[in-house]
């Protein structure tokens, strides 16, 4: 990172067939090795195994879930005279939804089951109902912060 200058983030493009820069996002985070036509097809049969198994727009459960798993404050580290603290911090902008997809795909990786995609779709699916292991990863962090608020007062 450059201590002066600003970083200039790109403008992602919106994918093909949903026309969402989340599915984009998504994409390219699953995306290993440089295989996007791979990723697009783990999270396309996702989301079309949500489509089938709820009836609902596959979209709507994917941003459903992306609201449910998303942190609004996480604890950073703070040395003070030899002593390191758990300082709450509120998290800001796009790393709140950058963290809520790599939570997702890490509990997803994490599950049983036969493909990705399938999953992925399980995963979705459950954090959509407020259940499973990206919004459990979301209170935990969200407890450890509440725990830590005395130490709100040596904030960044």
């Amino acid at each position: 990172m450059p201590r002066r200058a600003k970083v200039v983030k790109r403008e992602l493009l919106p994918d093909p067939r949903y026309q969402s820069v989340l599915v984009t996002r998504m994409v390219n985070k699953i995306m290993q090795r440089g295989k996007k036509g791979t990723a697009e097809r783990i999270l396309y049969g996702a989301l079309e195994q949500v489509n089938t198994r709820t009836g609902r727009d596959a979209l709507d459960v994917l941003e459903q879930a992306m609201r449910n798993a998303t942190p609004v404050i996480e604890v950073k580290p703070k040395r003070v005279g030899g002593a390191t603290y758990q300082v709450p911090v509120t998290i800001e902008g796009d790393r709140r939804l950058s963290l809520a997809i790599r939570w997702m795909l890490a509990a997803a990786r994490a599950r049983n089951g036969k493909s990705m995609a399938e999953k992925l779709a399980n995963e979705l699916l459950d954090a959509a109902n407020n259940t499973g292991a990206t919004v459990k990863r979301r209170e935990d962090t969200h407890r450890m912060a509440d725990a830590n608020k005395a130490f709100a007062h040596y904030r960044f």
